[in-house]
């Protein structure tokens, strides 16, 4: 079985030089970007489709439930507003993976510079 590599430092390593963090930093937060991007054109695709709408209004609308404001326009048909519901309930747990992603880095740092993952809770 292949061994998996884990992104980050062992706790008995010494912390990265500063350098490296940034660099690991804008790593995770491309990872957050792609994952917003496909989510987002996910929504833009469906908005379109179900509703009729514009690439505008579809990208409005998507981007609006995605950051959790709430849709702009009504949805005309019981499939547009299944569509809307589900990608609502999908851009809530997007969201908050998102946040995670982007600040896992800092956590990590953070936790190794306090020694915080030292302490063996049993």
């Amino acid at each position: 079985m292949a061994k998996v590599k884990f992104p980050f430092e062992h706790r008995s390593k010494p912390v990265i030089p500063i350098e490296q963090f940034y660099k690991r930093q804008l790593k995770f937060l491309g990872y957050a970007l792609i994952l917003l991007t496909v989510s987002l054109s996910i929504g833009m695709a469906g908005y379109r489709y179900h509703t009729g709408m514009s690439w505008m209004d579809a990208y409005l609308n998507a981007t609006m439930i995605l950051t959790g404001m709430g849709p702009v326009d009504q949805m005309p048909t019981p499939g547009a507003k299944f569509f809307a519901g589900t990608y609502a309930l999908f851009s809530g747990v997007i969201f908050l993976s998102t946040v995670a992603v982007m600040f896992t880095p800092i956590v990590h740092r953070l936790l190794h510079l306090m020694h915080i993952d030292d302490l063996d809770i049993d």
